[in-house]
């Protein structure tokens, strides 16, 4: 291809990416990435059939323009706060997605185990939760208020109650992988068991619709981070005992790296369950509808969040060449 052709054939759309990076009309990471791909391409086809021309040295300066500009976008907290839910965290989720299924399953195999183990003795649900809470939530239910143990603090004060003590169960949870990843292992079955007896305890009096539409309503969120977290100290703890090609300081290295980005991501998840236990459950009063309809979004957040967009932006990542290069450059 002439020179000349070249130009006029890309010559307008150089010129419209110069103005909008100047004016600073163009902000976004995707389009500023985009661009910039874009352009080293560009680049790379002067350098080689248009060697040391006017052409040459224009694109030079334009891209090295936008590569500012880029690095720019990625010192900016803002900008960086966004794509780490955007595309870090999910992308570290598809590298998680054995160890959840690990967790997922001991956690069913323990909340199995609670229900039957409650079914055989009723006074394993005391040995679980104490005999104070099950004294008191029987007094509950005969009252005709089996949830009233949610309404008795204050809103706000429980709100932070709960989120600080969430996200010290969270890091536990991860942190004691670093003793192998039993340890870990043994705090999913302690929470799946205690759930699984909580549940039959309702059951056995009678409440367990109303118990079930209630606990939940933030459990389903509450649950699912304790499944997510009990994964990354799985994973972490896998990577002392099976270090595979690196030395085990490198790897528990990577995995803590990784953990810890997986533990960043849960906390708004985290904090929203506590909101949710806080402010919403305690609306015992409220219809059947209503709650199971929020139980039913928070599952569909969680499908699609952590399931679904995961595997998509994945496969996009793994088919599309210049997507690549763009997350590479945004996450570098």
């Amino acid at each position: 291809m002439k020179e000349i052709v070249f130009l006029n054939k890309n010559v307008e759309r150089w010129n419209s990416l110069e103005q909008a990076v100047k004016s600073k009309k163009q902000s976004d990471p995707d389009f500023l990435a985009d661009s910039f791909i874009k352009l080293t391409d560009d680049l790379a086809f002067a350098q080689t059939y248009y060697s040391g021309s006017e052409t040459e040295r224009y694109l030079n300066f334009l891209t090295s323009t936008f590569h500012k500009e880029i690095y720019k976008i990625k010192s900016e907290n803002a900008g960086r706060f966004l794509l780490f839910w955007k595309y870090d965290f999910p992308l570290e989720l598809v590298k998680l997605r054995k160890y959840m299924l690990y967790a997922f399953i001991i956690f069913i195999f323990s909340f199995s185990l609670g229900v039957i183990s409650a079914n055989s003795d009723i006074n394993f649900v005391r040995i679980i939760l104490g005999d104070e809470y099950v004294n008191m939530t029987i007094e509950n239910i005969k009252n005709g208020d089996a949830m009233a143990v949610y309404k008795g603090e204050g809103q706000m004060l429980m709100f932070l109650g709960i989120a600080k003590n969430n996200l010290a169960v969270m890091t536990k949870m991860f942190l004691f992988g670093l003793l192998t990843s039993l340890f870990t292992g043994l705090m999913i079955v302690y929470n799946g068991i205690m759930v699984g007896a909580f549940q039959y305890f309702f059951y056995r009096y009678n409440v367990l619709l109303i118990s079930a539409s209630t606990i939940w309503l933030h459990g389903t969120i509450e649950m699912f981070t304790l499944i997510v977290s009990g994964a990354a100290g799985i994973m972490l703890g896998n990577s002392l005992t099976f270090p595979g090609t690196y030395t085990r300081k490198q790897s528990l290295i990577n995995a803590a790296k990784k953990g810890v980005k997986i533990l960043i991501g849960l906390v708004p998840f985290i904090i929203f369950a506590a909101f949710i236990e806080s402010f919403i459950t305690r609306h015992t009063e409220w219809s059947y509808l209503i709650k199971f309809s929020i139980i039913g979004a928070s599952l569909f957040i969680i499908v699609y969040y952590f399931f679904i967009y995961p595997y998509k932006i994945n496969e996009k990542l793994n088919t599309d060449i210049e997507f690549k290069e763009k997350i590479n450059l945004l996450l570098t």
